[in-house]
């Protein structure tokens, strides 16, 4: 439900621990999709050893976060994947995990269907092979689907279907929720923010202004829909869209990436935006301690958004889509729906934007045979 004002005022102030941790296990990934925030693709060496994630779970467990999610790269590539899973579970820390799919046989998904607290998220970013293999590569779609197939036989539960709004998914809204309709899933829509390779293909690939009024009034006719709060800068156009409806970096939400470093916000992995690391004193002390997040959660100035009068609903947007754009944390989001944030950019004529960090893509590209 949305948040009130009072609750919403909690939030921005940040809290003891984190409700929402996002922790990218490992950068490698056997695909190489355009739009990846972390420009995944070659293992970093440095990433935390086994005994090193697992301490880090205890940590998480002791702060008594109940769940994380997980990520990459593609996570199921570590080969201590399961072992960590269900050291996490042991200690009563839920897992939700992001995956592409391509490491979901049989096998596999019978062994994550006998394991509690645990929640599946298949990325795909197209209802059919032609549009979402555009964006993560040839054979991937085929992938996420055998994934998909595999789980429904091992009854694995409503496990979700996770999609990235691009100009060409958005139109395909009604096929997504046959899809999710088909397999007893849950559709989860997600932002396109225009970091690590996303940098790139924002230009591109983010949804027009008509586009995402459109998306706006589907998402408020299916509440049940998940956004993880991707959208909450469309809540200017009238009423509030489920969630907290605020930037929760340093707040309520941080990354942990695959060497221990903790960033206020998994769609802004840039020195910039980085609060320490885990391996020096833990991960509550970063968050606790960070000057980085104590000053993200000190109130902020509404800054060229002052005037308008949606400012209460949609809180000046995404920071990590403003920064990677070239605006000030003051500008309106770059897909302000008043057009404000296009006036914006087109009035600094941004040619040197912020480059993401660090970078791991691969430096082939990737194609996925048939099976």
């Amino acid at each position: 439900m949305p948040a009130n004002s009072s609750l919403r005022t909690r939030f921005e102030r940040g809290l003891a621990a984190p409700i929402c941790l996002t922790w990218e296990l490992t950068y490698a990934c056997n695909l190489a999709c355009t739009h990846c925030l972390s420009s995944s693709g070659r293992r970093d060496p440095k990433e935390l050893s086994t005994d090193e994630a697992k301490a880090l779970i205890d940590e998480i467990a002791a702060m008594q976060i109940f769940y994380v999610n997980i990520g990459g790269g593609e996570p199921m590539i570590r080969r201590d994947f399961f072992e960590l899973v269900e050291h996490a579970v042991r200690r009563q820390v839920g897992v939700k995990f992001s995956t592409n799919g391509t490491r979901i046989d049989e096998r596999a998904a019978k062994r994550l269907a006998s394991i509690d607290y645990l929640d599946i998220q298949i990325s795909i970013d197209g209802a059919d092979a032609a549009t979402s293999d555009r964006i993560r590569g040839v054979g991937s779609y085929d992938a996420a689907r055998r994934a998909m197939d595999h789980l429904k036989a091992a009854n694995f539960g409503p496990f979700k279907i996770s999609v990235v709004m691009t100009r060409d998914s958005i139109e395909q809204l009604d096929q997504f929720e046959a899809l999710a309709r088909f397999y007893g899933a849950e559709l989860r829509l997600t932002r396109l923010r225009p970091s690590g390779r996303g940098v790139d293909v924002w230009e591109e690939l983010h949804p027009t202004l008509e586009q995402n009024r459109r998306l706006y009034r589907w998402l408020l006719e299916r509440p049940k829909v998940l956004t993880g709060d991707s959208f909450f800068h469309l809540s200017a156009l009238g009423e509030s869209l489920e969630g907290l409806n605020l930037c929760g970096a340093g707040r309520v939400v941080c990354l942990i990436d695959p060497v221990g470093e903790v960033y206020a916000c998994p769609f802004v992995i840039h020195d910039e935006f980085k609060a320490g690391n885990v391996r020096d004193a833990g991960f509550a002390a970063v968050w606790t301690n960070s000057e980085l997040f104590r000053s993200l959660r000190e109130p902020g100035s509404a800054g060229a958004c002052t005037s308008c009068g949606a400012y209460d609903a949609c809180r000046g947007g995404c920071m990590a889509a403003k920064f990677f754009t070239g605006l000030e944390m003051t500008d309106p989001d770059p897909e302000c729906v008043f057009g404000h944030g296009e006036t914006a950019l087109r009035a600094k004529r941004v040619n040197l934007r912020p480059t993401p960090s660090p970078d791991h893509s691969r430096r082939v590209p990737v194609t996925l045979s048939s099976r």
